[in-house]
C-alpha cells in the first residue's frame, strides 16, 4: 500500500495532468470543493472558492491551445491529514494567435486529506526572475 507522501505526489501529478491537458473535469476531481480553497495564479489576485477558481480554469485552457508543463519537486512534507508540495513549475504555453510563453515558477500546492483521499486546497504560483 502507498505511503501518504506517496499518495499526495499522486494527486499532485493529477492536478498538473489535468493543467496539461486542459480538462476541467480531471481539474475539478482534484480540487476540495471547500469555500477555504485558495488559488494565486502569478500575477493575479487569490481566488477563494471552488466556483471561482473553476472560472479561471476554464479561461485559461480556454485561451491556449498548447501547454507542457514540467515538475522539479523540491519538497513534500506530509503532517497528518494535510501536506503540501514546493517546486519549480516549467511551463511552455501557446496561446491565441500561436504566442509562445515560457515560464518558470515557484508554485506551492497544498493538500487535505478528506474522507481517505487527498484534494487541492491550495495552489500559489510566483514567477522566477532570472
Amino acid at each position: 500500500m502507498a505511503g501518504d507522501r506517496e499518495l499526495v505526489l499522486a494527486a499532485n501529478s493529477a492536478f498538473y495532468r489535468s493543467f496539461e491537458k486542459k480538462d476541467i473535469e480531471a481539474m475539478e476531481a482534484v480540487w476540495s470543493k471547500g469555500m477555504g480553497c485558495l488559488c494565486i495564479h502569478p500575477g493575479r489576485d487569490a481566488l477563494k472558492g471552488w466556483p471561482d477558481i473553476r472560472e479561471a480554469w476554464e479561461r485559461i485552457f480556454k485561451n491556449t491551445s498548447y501547454l507542457e508543463i514540467d515538475t522539479d519537486i523540491l519538497t513534500v512534507e506530509v503532517s497528518g491529514d494535510l501536506a503540501f508540495v514546493v517546486l519549480i513549475e516549467n511551463v511552455l504555453q501557446i496561446s491565441g494567435g500561436d504566442r509562445r510563453l515560457e515560464a518558470r515558477s515557484m508554485a506551492t500546492n497544498g493538500f487535505e486529506r478528506m474522507a481517505g483521499k487527498w484534494y487541492m486546497t491550495h495552489h500559489h504560483g510566483s514567477p522566477v526572475v532570472d
